[in-house]
Protein backbone atom coordinates (compact mmCIF):
# COMPACT_ATOMS: atom_id res chain seq x y z
CA UNK A 1 0.00 0.00 0.00
CA UNK A 2 1.45 3.14 -1.26
CA UNK A 3 1.50 6.17 -3.37
CA UNK A 4 2.98 6.71 -6.62
CA UNK A 5 4.39 9.97 -8.09
CA UNK A 6 2.42 10.07 -11.74
CA UNK A 7 0.27 13.03 -13.44
CA UNK A 8 1.05 15.42 -10.72
CA UNK A 9 -0.53 13.56 -7.90
CA UNK A 10 0.06 11.41 -5.38
CA UNK A 11 -1.93 7.97 -6.23
CA UNK A 12 -2.87 6.07 -3.91
CA UNK A 13 -2.55 2.31 -4.97
CA UNK A 14 -2.98 -1.13 -3.46
CA UNK A 15 -1.49 -4.86 -4.05
CA UNK A 16 -3.07 -7.73 -3.06
CA UNK A 17 -2.58 -11.79 -4.20
CA UNK A 18 0.01 -12.52 -7.27
CA UNK A 19 -0.10 -13.42 -10.90
CA UNK A 20 -1.17 -11.69 -13.67
CA UNK A 21 -1.88 -8.02 -12.72
CA UNK A 22 -5.60 -6.67 -12.97
CA UNK A 23 -5.91 -2.66 -11.71
CA UNK A 24 -9.47 -2.21 -10.11
CA UNK A 25 -10.82 1.02 -10.62
CA UNK A 26 -13.79 2.34 -8.44
CA UNK A 27 -16.80 4.21 -9.06
CA UNK A 28 -17.71 8.26 -8.47
CA UNK A 29 -17.26 9.22 -4.24
CA UNK A 30 -16.03 5.70 -3.60
CA UNK A 31 -12.62 4.11 -3.04
CA UNK A 32 -10.77 1.06 -3.39
CA UNK A 33 -12.72 0.04 -0.20
CA UNK A 34 -16.05 -0.23 -3.37
CA UNK A 35 -14.29 -3.17 -4.29
CA UNK A 36 -13.62 -5.37 -0.96
CA UNK A 37 -16.53 -7.70 -1.06
CA UNK A 38 -15.38 -9.16 -4.63
CA UNK A 39 -11.59 -8.87 -4.14
CA UNK A 40 -10.96 -11.86 -2.18
CA UNK A 41 -12.62 -13.55 -5.50
CA UNK A 42 -10.13 -11.97 -7.79
CA UNK A 43 -6.89 -11.70 -5.27
CA UNK A 44 -6.88 -15.35 -5.25
CA UNK A 45 -6.35 -15.91 -8.76
CA UNK A 46 -4.36 -12.19 -9.52
CA UNK A 47 -2.27 -9.34 -8.54
CA UNK A 48 -5.01 -6.72 -8.08
CA UNK A 49 -3.88 -3.41 -7.98
CA UNK A 50 -6.60 -1.55 -6.28
CA UNK A 51 -6.44 2.76 -7.24
CA UNK A 52 -7.83 5.71 -5.52
CA UNK A 53 -8.55 7.67 -8.37
CA UNK A 54 -8.07 11.59 -8.36
CA UNK A 55 -9.41 13.03 -5.37
CA UNK A 56 -11.15 9.92 -3.91
CA UNK A 57 -10.18 8.07 -1.15
CA UNK A 58 -6.63 8.14 -0.25
CA UNK A 59 -5.42 10.61 -3.40
CA UNK A 60 -5.60 13.89 -2.66
CA UNK A 61 -7.11 16.45 -5.22
CA UNK A 62 -5.44 18.55 -7.47
CA UNK A 63 -5.47 21.60 -9.54
CA UNK A 64 -7.03 20.57 -12.44
CA UNK A 65 -10.37 19.40 -13.73
CA UNK A 66 -12.07 15.91 -13.01
CA UNK A 67 -12.04 14.38 -16.48
CA UNK A 68 -12.00 10.74 -17.55
CA UNK A 69 -9.30 10.92 -20.30
CA UNK A 70 -6.87 12.52 -17.44
CA UNK A 71 -7.37 9.79 -15.07
CA UNK A 72 -6.81 7.48 -17.89
CA UNK A 73 -3.50 9.19 -18.49
CA UNK A 74 -2.89 8.59 -14.91
CA UNK A 75 -3.95 4.97 -14.53
CA UNK A 76 -1.58 4.38 -17.67
CA UNK A 77 1.47 6.56 -15.79
CA UNK A 78 0.52 3.95 -12.41
CA UNK A 79 1.00 0.81 -15.21
CA UNK A 80 4.57 2.43 -16.10
CA UNK A 81 5.40 3.59 -12.93
CA UNK A 82 5.04 -0.09 -11.23
CA UNK A 83 7.53 -1.54 -14.50
CA UNK A 84 4.76 -3.51 -16.06
CA UNK A 85 4.70 -3.73 -19.56
CA UNK A 86 0.99 -4.16 -20.01
CA UNK A 87 -2.36 -5.00 -17.15
CA UNK A 88 -6.01 -6.10 -16.93
CA UNK A 89 -7.74 -3.36 -16.30
CA UNK A 90 -11.26 -3.31 -14.37
CA UNK A 91 -13.51 -0.40 -13.89
CA UNK A 92 -17.02 0.73 -12.47
CA UNK A 93 -19.44 3.21 -13.03
CA UNK A 94 -16.88 6.22 -13.21
CA UNK A 95 -14.50 4.04 -13.17
CA UNK A 96 -15.58 2.26 -15.91
CA UNK A 97 -15.39 4.97 -18.26
CA UNK A 98 -11.67 5.77 -16.93
CA UNK A 99 -10.59 2.37 -17.65
CA UNK A 100 -12.27 2.62 -21.13
CA UNK A 101 -10.73 5.87 -21.97
CA UNK A 102 -7.27 3.94 -20.66
CA UNK A 103 -7.59 1.70 -23.61
CA UNK A 104 -8.38 4.18 -26.07
CA UNK A 105 -5.74 6.35 -25.18
CA UNK A 106 -3.03 3.66 -23.89
CA UNK A 107 -4.09 0.63 -25.89
CA UNK A 108 -0.48 -1.12 -25.71
CA UNK A 109 -0.71 -1.17 -21.72
CA UNK A 110 -4.32 -2.60 -21.72
CA UNK A 111 -3.76 -6.27 -21.98
CA UNK A 112 -7.74 -7.07 -21.16
CA UNK A 113 -10.20 -4.69 -20.27
CA UNK A 114 -13.84 -5.20 -18.24
CA UNK A 115 -16.14 -2.36 -18.39
CA UNK A 116 -18.69 -2.44 -15.63
CA UNK A 117 -22.20 -1.02 -15.78
CA UNK A 118 -20.80 2.15 -18.16
CA UNK A 119 -21.89 3.68 -20.93
CA UNK A 120 -19.73 4.35 -23.77
CA UNK A 121 -21.65 7.94 -24.57
CA UNK A 122 -23.40 10.02 -21.96
CA UNK A 123 -26.98 8.91 -23.12
CA UNK A 124 -26.42 5.14 -22.61
CA UNK A 125 -28.01 6.11 -19.01
CA UNK A 126 -31.28 6.26 -18.49
CA UNK A 127 -33.01 9.51 -18.45
CA UNK A 128 -33.78 9.68 -15.27
CA UNK A 129 -30.49 8.57 -14.23
CA UNK A 130 -29.22 11.73 -16.10
CA UNK A 131 -32.17 14.34 -14.34
CA UNK A 132 -30.36 13.19 -11.08
CA UNK A 133 -26.87 13.70 -12.08
CA UNK A 134 -25.14 15.84 -9.08
CA UNK A 135 -24.62 19.18 -8.99
CA UNK A 136 -21.75 21.22 -9.39
CA UNK A 137 -22.18 23.14 -6.71
CA UNK A 138 -20.91 23.09 -2.84
CA UNK A 139 -24.26 22.47 -1.43
CA UNK A 140 -25.33 20.29 -3.19
CA UNK A 141 -22.04 18.29 -1.29
CA UNK A 142 -23.41 19.18 1.85
CA UNK A 143 -26.77 17.91 1.55
CA UNK A 144 -24.49 14.70 1.01
CA UNK A 145 -22.79 14.71 4.39
CA UNK A 146 -23.67 11.65 6.76
CA UNK A 147 -23.99 9.43 3.77
CA UNK A 148 -21.49 6.39 3.52
CA UNK A 149 -19.58 7.39 0.42
CA UNK A 150 -19.15 10.99 3.04
CA UNK A 151 -18.24 8.58 6.15
CA UNK A 152 -15.87 6.90 4.14
CA UNK A 153 -14.23 9.99 2.57
CA UNK A 154 -14.32 11.64 5.92
CA UNK A 155 -12.48 8.83 7.52
CA UNK A 156 -9.39 8.16 4.34
CA UNK A 157 -9.27 10.97 2.82
CA UNK A 158 -5.52 13.26 3.12
CA UNK A 159 -8.04 16.42 3.43
CA UNK A 160 -11.37 15.77 4.27
CA UNK A 161 -12.45 19.32 4.25
CA UNK A 162 -12.06 18.66 0.29
CA UNK A 163 -15.72 16.57 0.24
CA UNK A 164 -17.61 19.43 -0.93
CA UNK A 165 -15.00 20.07 -4.10
CA UNK A 166 -14.69 16.35 -5.00
CA UNK A 167 -19.07 16.78 -5.24
CA UNK A 168 -18.57 20.31 -7.48
CA UNK A 169 -15.60 18.52 -9.70
CA UNK A 170 -17.34 15.44 -9.74
CA UNK A 171 -21.20 16.63 -10.97
CA UNK A 172 -19.15 19.03 -13.94
CA UNK A 173 -17.77 15.96 -15.05
CA UNK A 174 -20.85 14.09 -14.77
CA UNK A 175 -23.03 16.75 -16.93
CA UNK A 176 -20.04 16.80 -19.84
CA UNK A 177 -21.65 15.42 -22.90
CA UNK A 178 -19.06 12.92 -24.45
CA UNK A 179 -19.51 10.29 -27.17
CA UNK A 180 -16.44 7.66 -28.08
CA UNK A 181 -18.89 5.15 -30.47
CA UNK A 182 -15.79 5.60 -33.26
CA UNK A 183 -12.97 5.34 -30.57
CA UNK A 184 -14.79 2.10 -29.24
CA UNK A 185 -15.30 0.47 -32.74
CA UNK A 186 -11.57 1.19 -33.50
CA UNK A 187 -10.86 -0.56 -30.27
CA UNK A 188 -8.59 -4.01 -30.17
CA UNK A 189 -8.31 -4.74 -26.83
CA UNK A 190 -10.57 -7.40 -25.72
CA UNK A 191 -13.21 -6.25 -24.16
CA UNK A 192 -16.27 -7.69 -21.36
CA UNK A 193 -18.69 -5.25 -20.71
CA UNK A 194 -20.78 -6.44 -17.63
CA UNK A 195 -24.17 -4.98 -16.59
CA UNK A 196 -27.06 -5.99 -14.46
CA UNK A 197 -30.41 -6.95 -15.78
CA UNK A 198 -31.77 -3.75 -13.72
CA UNK A 199 -28.77 -1.27 -14.68
CA UNK A 200 -29.16 2.47 -14.74
CA UNK A 201 -27.48 1.80 -18.31
CA UNK A 202 -30.20 1.00 -20.76
CA UNK A 203 -30.22 -2.36 -22.23
CA UNK A 204 -30.47 -0.60 -25.59
CA UNK A 205 -27.11 0.67 -24.55
CA UNK A 206 -25.68 -2.56 -23.61
CA UNK A 207 -26.58 -3.88 -26.89
CA UNK A 208 -25.38 -1.19 -29.06
CA UNK A 209 -21.74 -1.19 -26.93
CA UNK A 210 -21.29 -4.62 -27.67
CA UNK A 211 -22.00 -4.38 -31.50
CA UNK A 212 -19.44 -1.51 -31.61
CA UNK A 213 -17.00 -4.21 -30.11
CA UNK A 214 -18.04 -6.67 -33.35
CA UNK A 215 -20.50 -8.52 -30.90
CA UNK A 216 -23.94 -9.68 -31.81
CA UNK A 217 -23.10 -9.59 -35.66
CA UNK A 218 -22.83 -12.98 -36.68
CA UNK A 219 -23.53 -16.62 -35.22
CA UNK A 220 -20.45 -18.10 -33.62
CA UNK A 221 -20.70 -21.20 -35.76
CA UNK A 222 -20.89 -24.80 -34.33
CA UNK A 223 -17.19 -24.93 -33.09
CA UNK A 224 -17.34 -21.20 -31.69
CA UNK A 225 -14.31 -20.22 -34.12
CA UNK A 226 -16.50 -16.60 -34.93
CA UNK A 227 -16.96 -15.70 -32.03
CA UNK A 228 -15.85 -11.91 -31.46
CA UNK A 229 -12.84 -10.88 -29.33
CA UNK A 230 -15.52 -8.85 -26.93
CA UNK A 231 -17.53 -10.19 -24.86
CA UNK A 232 -21.47 -9.23 -23.16
CA UNK A 233 -22.46 -10.79 -19.53
CA UNK A 234 -25.85 -9.18 -18.22
CA UNK A 235 -26.03 -10.26 -14.75
CA UNK A 236 -29.26 -11.71 -13.39
CA UNK A 237 -31.12 -9.90 -10.08
CA UNK A 238 -28.57 -7.06 -9.76
CA UNK A 239 -28.65 -3.42 -10.22
CA UNK A 240 -26.03 -0.37 -10.59
CA UNK A 241 -25.78 -0.70 -7.06
CA UNK A 242 -25.29 -3.98 -6.16
CA UNK A 243 -23.43 -5.70 -9.12
CA UNK A 244 -19.86 -4.64 -7.77
CA UNK A 245 -20.64 -6.85 -4.42
CA UNK A 246 -22.29 -9.78 -6.37
CA UNK A 247 -20.14 -12.94 -6.60
CA UNK A 248 -21.64 -13.37 -9.78
CA UNK A 249 -19.00 -10.21 -10.69
CA UNK A 250 -15.78 -12.16 -10.45
CA UNK A 251 -17.21 -15.36 -11.92
CA UNK A 252 -17.56 -13.68 -14.94
CA UNK A 253 -14.78 -11.69 -15.26
CA UNK A 254 -12.00 -14.33 -14.49
CA UNK A 255 -12.70 -16.65 -16.58
CA UNK A 256 -12.54 -13.80 -19.47
CA UNK A 257 -8.91 -12.76 -18.47
CA UNK A 258 -7.92 -16.28 -18.20
CA UNK A 259 -9.55 -18.03 -21.35
CA UNK A 260 -7.90 -17.05 -24.82
CA UNK A 261 -10.14 -15.16 -27.24
CA UNK A 262 -10.64 -15.13 -30.44
CA UNK A 263 -8.29 -12.26 -32.76
CA UNK A 264 -10.57 -9.28 -33.47
CA UNK A 265 -11.58 -9.55 -37.44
Amino acid sequence: MSYAEVGGLRLWHEEHGTGRPLLLLHGGFGAVEMFSAILPALAARRRVIAVDLQGHGRTADVDRPLRYESMADDVAALIDHLGLTEADVLGYSLGGGVALRTAIQHPAVVRRLVVVSAPYRREGWYPGVLAGMPDPDEAAGERMRGTPSHELYSRIAPRPGDWSRLWVKTGELLRRDYDWSAEVAALTVPTLLVFADADSVSTTHMVEFFGLLGGGHRDAGWDGTDRPASRLAVLPGLTHYDIVDSPALPAAVLPFLTHPVSPPG
